[in-house]
Formats: C-alpha cells, structure tokens, sequence
C-alpha cells in the first residue's frame, strides 16, 4: 500500500511515500520511496525532493496554497523526472495518513476521516488555532485531488498522551472552567513519543506492559513525556505547546503572573505577549543570536559568549528538572530515550543534561555517546542503573503504519 504522508503547515508541506502493508509492518521492512518539503507557498515555492537514498533536487514553482502546492507534488511524484518507478499515476497513491496536532478529548486514538472526524477536527480549532486549521486545508486538497473514495486517516499529536490520568492533566483552576472550555493538559509530539517508545521495546525484546521509561523529544520544540507501562502517564507540554521544557523559540514553564507584568510594562496586547511568548523567547530570546542549538554550540566554542552558555545551561537544567521530576511521579524509570534533531544529534547537550544525575543511577559513557549521533544506540554506562539511548525518531513512518492498520480495522500495537 502507497501510503502519502501529509504535514500540512501555514506556508509549508512536508509529505513522504512509504510503501507499507500488514507483512512489511511486522518484518520491520517498509520501503521510504520519496520525502520533501514544500516552503513558501503563497509565493515562489521552493520544493525539495528525494528519491529514496538518491541526490536531493530543488525546484521552484509558483503555489498559491496547500491544494496547489499538493497537486504539484503529486504530478511531479508520478511523472518520469522524479525517478519513482512505483507511481505512474495518481491512481498509484492508496492512502493519505494526515498528521493532525489537536484532537482534544474526542480523539484518543488515529481515525478514519469522514464528514464527521472532519468536523472533529474543525471543532479542535480553538485549542489549536496555528495548527489545525492547516491540517484541515490539508484534508481537503487531497479530497479535492484523490476523491472521497482514496481513504485517508488522521494520525494525532495529542492521542498518545489521552492516557494521562487527571490528576495528572488537571490544572488547579477553577473546575467549571475544564467542564465548560475543556482546559486541561493535553500535551504534543505524541506521534514521536509513541515511535521512540516503540523502537526502545524492540531494541530490548520487551513487551509494552514492561515499557517504562522517560523520552526527551528535544527539537526546536521539545517536550517529556513520562511512559509507564508502555502508555504516557505525564508530559512537559500543556494546554498549547508552550509549556513545559526551553525550546527553540518558546519560554516553556514560567510563572503566569509574568504575562500581565509583560503586558504592563512594556504596552503590549495580550495576544502579542503570547507572540513574544512563542516566537522570541527560549533559546533566541536568552541568547539574543539564534533559536538553533548547532550554532549556538558553535558560537560557544569559537567565542565563549556567556549569554549563548547561559541559554544552553537553561536548556538542559530544565530538560534534567523534568526528568527527576518524572521519575518521582512513576517511581522510577528503566531507561531515558533522547531523539528530535537535537537529542539524535548533541552529544554534549545529552551530557550536560545527564550530569550530576549518578544519583538516580545515570551514567553516560562518554564515548558511546560522542559516537551516537542521528543513529540508534545505548550511550550509558555499563553499570548505569538507569539505561540510556538515543533513537531517531520516524513519526512519518508511525503515521504510514497506522493509516494501514485504522483502513484494516486493526488497533495499533504501539
């Protein structure tokens, strides 16, 4: 099965093609036949794509929007310029998996969409309004495009974490105001906690009941969850992806009363202190250079800039906060899993964030760790109490396989 993974942004489209069925999915043998990237629609679009492992082309196009950008990509992945041999037509694509962010408390696990998950959807909107809104025009323009007989499934960011108990997703506010507006903890990245979970189970043989473990999706958004029992129990992330752990561009925890100091001192509306919030704060804001970590560590080492190490320091003293946190709220962890660009790819932000932590039983092996970078691996010591492994994490895979399993009416294992 032919299965077009679609994220769809506000001037941006991420797609793959993963070939994938029942046997391909438990052989662990999907083939990834292309990926890229649509960035600048609304404009002179630039497309980057890849056929499989071969040379990456850049191409430009005029894209007015999500359909247009879509149908583009999709002629171009059948005709004889991008080398895909599987797709000679549209006809050739068997299934459209959607990456969803919000699917507030109706939506616990991926769906088969129809008129009605799509109204879901659209009434998720207020807990998410830069996102859903997006992966609704991305649900149409493969309607438009495929037709309403091409099946397509909703994949959620937030279905992972609708196992966390509510002692866990409440906040301490005034109950009315969860029962009437649904304000509560509902956490993201859930596709990519779910995947590195599953990865962690099978590099260990073990069963999901026997999962327990702290993953740190660590990006220019970055976020813990707490699994236990194969199922997520707690998460840094809130009721929007502001909360929690220092991001690229995101504050993460602070104290609420700051927004209306903000607000006060500097004549700001509250929508852009909410701006300021998301968009300058984190490690840009500390640093005053960038959001990315690769330059920030660079700039470190060429120039030993004390705001670009104190944003760094920040960034990992919150990431170590929530991981002893969390290991008092499961009583205990047998394991910490690292993945986003940054935890596949920072050997030093995975030991800043480690160290001091003998403690709890954490040990990196200095080596192991200096050599892990963007590939699967233990990277504790040997006599570590607690494991340690950073795994790349595939939420475009996770998303392929379940769009298989909600079409064969299968529940998913992971």
């Amino acid at each position: 099965m032919n299965v077009l993974v679609l994220n769809s942004g506000s001037s941006s489209l991420k797609f793959q093609v993963i070939a994938t069925d029942r046997d391909r999915i438990r052989d662990h043998k999907d083939d990834r036949i292309c990926r890229g990237e649509v960035e600048g629609m609304g404009g002179e679009a630039i497309i980057r794509f890849q056929h499989r492992d071969e040379r990456s082309q850049t191409l430009t196009a005029s894209l007015r929007d999500i359909a247009a950008a879509l149908e583009y990509l999709v002629r171009y992945i059948a005709s004889e310029r991008s080398g895909v041999s599987e797709i000679k037509t549209t006809a050739d694509f068997n299934a459209v998996g959607h990456r969803v962010v919000h699917g507030g408390e109706m939506f616990k696990e991926s769906a088969l969409i129809d008129d009605k998950v799509l109204q879901g959807i659209e009434d998720c909107i207020d807990l998410a309004p830069l996102h859903n809104p997006n992966n609704v025009k991305g649900i149409q323009a493969a309607r438009e495009l495929f037709g309403k007989d091409l099946p397509q499934v909703a994949v959620f960011d937030t279905a992972f974490h609708s196992s966390i108990p509510e002692q866990a997703y409440l906040y301490a506010l005034p109950y009315h105001l969860y029962r009437r507006h649904r304000i509560r903890r509902y956490g993201f990245h859930g596709t990519s906690h779910r995947y590195v979970a599953f990865r962690y189970r099978v590099l260990r043989g073990l069963t999901r009941e026997h999962t327990n473990i702290i993953t740190l999706h660590l990006g220019n958004g970055c976020s813990a969850a707490a699994i236990k029992g194969g199922s997520s129990v707690d998460t840094s992330m809130g009721m929007t992806p502001l909360e929690g752990l220092v991001m690229g561009t995101r504050s993460g925890d602070l104290d609420p009363a700051i927004v209306s100091v903000i607000a006060r001192k500097e004549g700001l509306s509250s929508s852009e202190v909410d701006t300021l919030l998301n968009t300058q704060s984190g490690l840009l804001g500390v640093s005053g250079l960038t959001n990315d970590m690769r330059e920030l560590q660079a700039e470190l080492k060429e120039h030993d800039d004390r705001r670009v190490r104190l944003a760094i320091e920040i960034f990992c003293y919150r990431a170590r906060k929530y991981i002893g946190a969390f290991l008092a709220s499961m009583g205990g962890a047998d394991a910490i899993v690292f993945t986003g660009g940054i935890g596949e790819n920072s050997p030093d932000v995975r030991a800043r964030i480690c160290a001091g932590m003998e403690w709890a039983g954490i040990r990196l092996d200095p080596q192991k760790n200096q050599d892990t970078v963007g590939r699967e691996g233990k990277i504790c010591a040997e006599d570590s109490r607690v494991l340690v492994y950073a795994i790349p994490t595939d939420e475009e895979l996770l998303i392929a396989r379940d769009t298989v399993r909600v079409i064969l009416g299968e529940p998913h294992p992971s």
